[in-house]
């Protein structure tokens, strides 16, 4: 069976409503700002996850035609196998949780190496990103609801960072989360035996 991503899992959807070619996809993906919760950046990443689908029969190839503005172009349609893999991978995405080992909880594990007024800096900086990242997921251009929950999730998440952001650098002025470099090689020194 072929492996679940969220990619796929999104062509297999957007196929489903109807049939498109691979620009198309990315065109719509773009369009219905699903770029923000699945990678189409690279459209060789689209097209492999799309040759992936076909060689295991979840898409086929509907038709191939040619304009006279554009290149060939394959329009593909999902298949029944292809419907039901995309509903047992949406069941399972929504109900499993995931460990997925982010950069940030990784970074935020290695603090030490830097100086606090170095952390502050760059914890300063990510604010100011993610207080971008909040207003630009508060506009839903007035869409019903149901196609806006990604967004809507990606709000409250990026709004929780954020005010943990900013109590770590409260914490960082206030002098509540320090260290020294004596405290750091006993620990060290402690876990090295």
């Amino acid at each position: 069976m072929t492996k679940s991503s969220p990619l796929a899992l999104t062509v297999l959807s957007l196929l489903h409503y109807r049939p498109l070619h691979p620009y198309g996809v990315q065109r719509l993906l773009k369009e219905w700002g699903k770029d923000q919760v699945v990678n189409v950046d690279q459209r060789a990443g689209l097209y492999r996850t799309m040759e992936r689908l076909l060689a295991a029969g979840l898409i086929a190839v509907r038709e191939t035609g040619r304009d006279a503005q554009y290149p060939e172009r394959t329009v593909y349609e999902v298949t029944e196998a292809g419907s039901a893999t995309a509903h047992e991978w949406l069941d399972a995405m929504l109900a499993t949780p995931k460990q997925e080992y982010p950069e940030f909880p990784a970074a935020l594990s290695l603090l030490t190496m830097l100086a606090p007024d170095a952390i502050a800096d760059a914890l300063t900086r990510r604010a100011a990103a993610l207080e971008a990242a909040v207003a630009a997921h508060k506009k839903t251009d007035g869409l019903p609801r149901i196609l806006t929950m990604d967004s809507d999730y990606l709000l409250a998440i990026t709004t929780a960072e954020l005010t943990w952001v900013r109590g770590a650098l409260a914490d960082l002025a206030a002098g509540r989360l320090a260290w020294t470099e004596d405290e750091l090689a006993a620990l060290a020194g402690d876990q090295g035996e």
